[in-house]
C-alpha cells in the first residue's frame, strides 16, 4: 500500500473537505484525511499512482478556466504524486 499525502499549504490550500467537495476522481484504493484535514491518497502500488496523476492531466486539460482552484488542486495532487520518493524511484527504474 502506497499512501501519498497532498499538504493542504500548497498553492491551492487543498483540503480532504475541499477534495470532496470538487468531486475529484477518487484513486482506486481511496482517499483519507489526515488529523490536520490534509488529503491521504491510497494506491495499491506506483503504477496505480502514475496512471491516477494521468488521468488528473486529462481532466486538467478540459477544464475552460486554467486559473480555477480546481484545476490548481488537481495540479497539487499531480504534484505530490510526481514527488513522492517511491513514485520516482518506480520512474527512474522502469
Amino acid at each position: 500500500m502506497l499512501n501519498i499525502t497532498v499538504p493542504s499549504d500548497g498553492p491551492s490550500q487543498l483540503t480532504f473537505t475541499a477534495f470532496e467537495r470538487f468531486d475529484l476522481p477518487t484513486p482506486p484504493s481511496g482517499v483519507d484525511a489526515e488529523v490536520n484535514n490534509d488529503v491521504i491518497l491510497k494506491f495499491e502500488s506506483e503504477e496505480e499512482a502514475i496512471n491516477y496523476a494521468g488521468q488528473l492531466e486529462d481532466l486538467s486539460s478540459e477544464l475552460n478556466n486554467k486559473s480555477s482552484i480546481e484545476n490548481i488542486a488537481i495540479n497539487d495532487i499531480i504534484l505530490a504524486i510526481r514527488n513522492d520518493e517511491f513514485v520516482q524511484s518506480y520512474l527512474q527504474n522502469n
